[in-house]
């Protein structure tokens, strides 16, 4: 008489449910870690934007020192600082160059990666170092109008 064996090749209920447990084990430790990585590539796609501006806001400046663009007497008033952002843009005729010749010193205004739009929170020459809200004449600074919190704990309006 032979013996029989009842399995076949396949696998059984319990072995399929430990497979399935695992998996979600796994995934629920790699959602969080997930997260992580997106909020910190968003953040570091902020630093650059801001960085950007702010390059772009200094090389107004210098030219305005250096008399490559506009009337430095009528800028006095406001430090030498971009009017706004889409100055930056746009650009500014270059003393002395050809009629139309403009400088430029942005292609385009960085949308903010935490926010999710164009609009940056900007602050005059005049205005206070921690303040909110623009008193308009220059743009010597921007920054996030985003309320949220960085994974270092800072807020990301004061970058």
């Amino acid at each position: 008489m032979k013996l029989r064996t009842s399995r076949s090749g396949g696998y059984s209920f319990v072995e399929l449910l430990v497979v399935a447990t695992i998996l979600l084990v796994l995934a629920s430790a790699v959602l969080p870690v997930t997260k992580v990585v997106v909020q910190r590539q968003r953040e570091v796609e902020l630093r650059r934007a801001l960085r950007e501006i702010r390059t772009a806001i200094d090389q107004y400046k210098d030219a305005i020192d250096l008399g490559t663009i506009g009337d430095t007497s009528t800028e006095v008033a406001d430090q030498g600082y971009p009017p706004n952002l889409m100055t930056l843009v746009n650009g500014v005729e270059r003393v002395g160059g050809s009629d139309g010749e403009r400088l430029r010193f942005l292609r385009r205004i960085p949308v903010d990666p935490i926010a999710r739009d164009a609009n940056w929170g900007l602050r005059a020459y005049d205005d206070p170092p921690g303040a909110r809200s623009w008193g308009g004449g220059n743009v010597y600074d921007v920054f996030s109008t985003s309320r949220g919190v960085a994974l270092d704990g800072t807020r990301y309006r004061d970058w």
